[in-house]
């Protein structure tokens, strides 16, 4: 009878195993988001280095959108060797969603092997930086531009802290970018905050946070962004205007091309989702900065259309293979990757670009 008892309990534990070992390998994320070698990563220790590639979402928004997808892709891809961490503040700090969940563009992106995503807590982010009691003392609520100027804060810190590069999330990237403390040129004379690139501590950074505070307001669009930059860079070097496709070099930083990442400028913005003009090769580029927050027109990127966006996001990164892949596994029951890739929806690729939202 004992013997029977045992085996009876035995049975149920396994049955009871098998059913959680099931469910857990659902699509949902019912328990992480994040696989688990993932999950058990930290901040510090991936970019602790200085070699990382950093993304940043200060809204509250979880799914991001196909352009930001294809900018992580894109930087995953052009830098297989690094971490690409996107740091997003509608994660909590569990890295958990709820089983529910119909965020495939946040499933998708966890699925490749270098990208992390990790919850931006600006309070902790701030500790030990001149930023620290400039946002003890703010009210974000009644703040101008605050998704805006609090990414502009972030981005400071964190690669002060951490060192590597940043981008923002409409920048596609192309090659390596060769240099560890730069900025990019949006013009001649005009630095840009939307690609730069430091060693960790670097100095330029730490003075940066310093103006940030000094000189902060918030109703002046740009005014802790590209025009920190700038104001910042003619303190350390004596500005001159660029010769042909040269970079400029200063003490221990040096300040990119235009060409580098601003081949279309922003008044040019909507050459992007025009068809592709081939002539433009962009062979002087590391990456392209496609000035979203620019489209206020709801221009909108079809497949099919072959816009240069489309051939950009088409180019860099495999986002229709992976849900082509997605549905591959669950059709022939392939459970140990199933987790992390999860379906969109079928019919035309097609989206609003206004609705992307580049911070």
């Amino acid at each position: 009878m004992l013997k029977e008892l045992q085996f009876f309990l035995s049975a149920i534990l396994l049955l009871a195993c098998v059913f959680f070992y099931q469910l857990s390998l659902k699509s949902s994320c019912l328990f992480s988001c994040l696989p688990p070698q993932k999950a058990q990563q930290d901040p510090e220790a991936l970019l602790g280095h200085g070699h990382g590639i950093v993304f940043i979402e200060t809204s509250e928004r979880m799914e991001p959108t196909p352009l930001v997808s294809c900018a992580v892709e894109s930087a995953a891809k052009t830098y297989p060797e690094k971490p690409v961490v996107f740091f997003m503040k509608g994660l909590n700090t569990t890295t958990r969603l709820p089983s529910n969940s119909t965020y495939p563009a946040f499933s998708l992106l966890s699925a490749i092997d270098n990208v992390f995503l990790f919850p931006l807590d600006m309070k902790r982010l701030f500790e030990d930086t001149p930023l620290r009691s400039w946002y003890t003392h703010i009210n974000a609520s009644v703040e101008s531009n605050w998704l805006h100027v609090s990414s502009d804060a972030s981005r400071l810190a964190i690669i002060w802290k951490y060192g590597g590069i940043y981008m923002d999330t409409d920048v596609i990237s192309i090659r390596p970018i060769p240099e560890e403390n730069f900025l990019a040129a949006q013009s001649s004379q005009y630095s840009s905050n939307g690609v730069f690139g430091f060693l960790p501590h670097h100095p330029f950074l730490w003075e940066c946070m310093e103006n940030f505070v000094e000189h902060y307001n918030s109703d002046i669009w740009g005014n802790q962004g590209p025009s920190l930059m700038t104001r910042m860079l003619r303190l350390w070097c004596k500005l001159r205007d660029f010769q042909e496709v040269s970079d400029f070099r200063c003490l221990n930083l040096s300040f990119l091309h235009p060409q580098r990442f601003y081949p279309i400028s922003y008044p040019e913005w909507r050459r992007y989702y025009e068809v592709w003009d081939k002539d433009l090769s962009f062979n002087d580029s590391y990456a392209l900065h496609l000035w979203n927050y620019m489209n206020n027109e709801g221009r909108t990127v079809v497949r099919g259309s072959n816009t240069l966006v489309e051939n950009l996001c088409r180019g860099r990164n495999s986002w229709s293979e992976k849900c082509a892949l997605a549905k591959r596994k669950r059709r022939n029951k392939i459970p140990h990757q199933s987790r992390w890739l999860t379906d969109i929806p079928t019919g035309s690729w097609s989206w609003p670009a206004s609705s992307f939202f580049s911070i």
